[in-house]
């Protein structure tokens, strides 16, 4: 597992930790680091979690519109946690390639949910990548209209 994965892997952890126990997930990371029962979190882990954070609600609000059939409190809360991340990752990280967002959004969930998520968290992403360019307008109008 390369170095990235494994920061979406703790990422994932502490979205997941922070939406269970109804708490802010940079609050929790924030608790967390520099904690000696802790092991230290990377930076692409703590730009993750705060990039989530920040856009949680527009995220949402795409994954409620483009999830057909599943509200998010019907989701298993890890999918709803590695979709969030893999949709931070399609919309607003310029360095991933989407396909790289929903091929590591997929092998989390392969790890970590159960056997139909592979395929439910790769139709959602794969979806949304379909139509990346107009939502990243639409999510991100003020680098959209810098360029």
């Amino acid at each position: 597992m390369g170095s990235r994965s494994k920061a979406r892997k703790r990422a994932v952890d502490f979205l997941y930790e922070a939406d269970q126990r109804g708490v802010d997930a940079v609050t929790l990371l924030a608790d967390r680091v520099g904690s000696p029962e802790v092991p230290p979190v990377g930076d692409y882990t703590i730009a993750l979690v705060e990039g989530v954070t920040a856009n949680r609600e527009r995220i949402d609000e795409v994954l409620t519109q483009h999830a057909e059939g599943w509200s998010l409190g019907r989701m298993p809360a890890v999918d709803r946690s590695v979709l969030r991340l893999g949709l931070y990752e399609l919309l607003w990280s310029d360095d991933v390639p989407p396909a790289v967002a929903i091929d590591e959004a997929v092998e989390l969930v392969k790890a970590l949910s159960t056997d139909d998520s592979p395929r439910f968290v790769n139709g959602v992403l794969g979806r949304i990548a379909g139509i990346g360019d107009r939502l990243r307008k639409s999510v991100r109008p003020e680098q959209t209209a810098a360029e």
